[in-house]
């Protein structure tokens, strides 16, 4: 074989290459901009891994932690209701740790591993948690360019990390869901297209407020937390949060998590669990950070995260570390981790219950739906004290 002909087949093979690397960047915009098409939603919130970049977590190599089957509750009169009109995919209720309901619509099944959305923000928080108890972050008040030099200069060069972790870094981002030309849909595009979510985050310059004078919900503040921890301990977060968190709960499934173009993972909304192990998730919370005998982080972090101390405006939801809480919540009691199109991890410990839904509700948006979601499920929380 000639050099000419070896270079022209070397040629063709990469010209292929390129192409088949074109194919899947197109295939990857392409679920982007249909992910939360009417006809294809469900189908999609539970199969993420099909579409985008994606690493697994590790589950560990412990046993599965058993959630005891308890007797069935009667759910509220309006159940039925509820969950046709919030589209909803699956619920599931722990009392005392016990399941007393659980269900799956919409031809969903109960080992499907659905998307998280925001909810995995409250992961991270409780990660972050065990890298303060640790050591690894010295103080809430470092600012977040003593870990991360590449954010000198850029929108987050003066916020602490307390600031962002309360969503308070004052970060100008468009988290407009409905506009294709906003900051979140810019960022789904990084993901599509796999290039770098540091490299975006990085990129944003601009500011509408002194970081830490107002809480506005900026999805990316939550990226800024990830590199804050990954440059903290030189790890990538799906390790740390497997081993410190993650392998410790005694999953039913492997998770995964979404990942940008240099397997970073998707820390504001792309970890992917079956309903019943974010119930162990829940479940942990609700115990000030104990679970099957093992301290995960400490109760002091729990109290700290899920207590309101973001400077929100009055009438709204309250804000920790990551973390919701209903604006008449009895602080520190009544917590919830909450993502987009209905996802829902609520805690109420008075109550003793644990109340998980994933849903597909596409008016998830509309004035009112949060706070009616937050209403009923107080409703099936007494009920599963009768």
């Amino acid at each position: 074989m000639t050099f000419a002909v070896f270079a022209l087949i070397a040629a063709f093979i990469g010209i292929l290459g390129l192409a088949a690397w074109k194919a899947q960047e197109l295939k990857r915009l392409m679920a982007v901009n249909t992910l939360f098409r009417e006809d294809r939603i469900v189908q999609n919130f539970s199969n993420m891994r099909a579409a985008f970049l994606n690493r697994d977590v590790s589950r560990g190599a412990g046993p599965v932690v058993p959630l005891a089957q308890g007797t069935p509750m009667d759910m509220p009169a309006a159940y039925k209701d509820w969950v046709a009109q919030r589209d909803v995919t699956s619920a599931l209720v722990l009392k005392g740790g016990v399941i007393v309901h659980q269900a799956y619509y919409k031809d969903t099944l109960p080992d499907d591993l659905r998307i998280s959305w925001s909810m995995a923000k409250s992961y991270l928080s409780v990660l972050f948690g065990v890298l303060v108890d640790e050591g690894a972050i010295k103080s809430l008040e470092d600012e977040v360019v003593d870990y991360v030099p590449a954010l000198k200069g850029g929108a987050y060069d003066g916020a602490r990390i307390i600031d962002v972790l309360r969503m308070s870094s004052g970060v100008t981002f468009n988290e407009d869901y409905l506009d294709k030309k906003s900051d979140i849909n810019r960022m789904g595009r990084v993901l599509a297209l796999g290039r770098k979510m540091d490299s975006f985050a990085a990129a944003l310059t601009q500011r509408f407020a002194p970081a830490g004078q107002v809480m506005q919900y900026t999805s990316i503040d939550t990226h800024v937390i990830g590199m804050v921890a990954r440059a903290a301990t030189g790890r990538k977060i799906p390790d740390l949060l497997s081993e410190k968190v993650i392998s410790k709960l005694g999953l039913e499934v492997t998770p995964y998590y979404l990942t940008d173009g240099v397997g970073t993972a998707f820390v504001l909304g792309g970890l992917n669990m079956t309903t019943r192990d974010y119930a162990r998730f829940g479940q942990m919370i609700l115990q000030d950070g104990a679970w099957n005998g093992q301290q995960i982080v400490s109760a002091g972090w729990i109290a700290a995260s899920i207590t309101p101390s973001a400077n929100t405006s009055a009438g709204e939801f309250k804000y920790g570390y990551q973390w919701w809480v209903p604006e008449d919540a009895r602080a520190g009691f009544e917590v919830t981790a909450r993502g987009i199109y209905g996802q829902y991890i609520y805690i109420n410990k008075d109550a003793d219950v644990v109340i998980v839904t994933t849903a597909a509700d596409r008016a998830f948006r509309e004035e009112g739906v949060a706070e009616a979601n937050i209403a009923f499920f107080r409703q099936i929380a007494h009920a599963a004290g009768e």
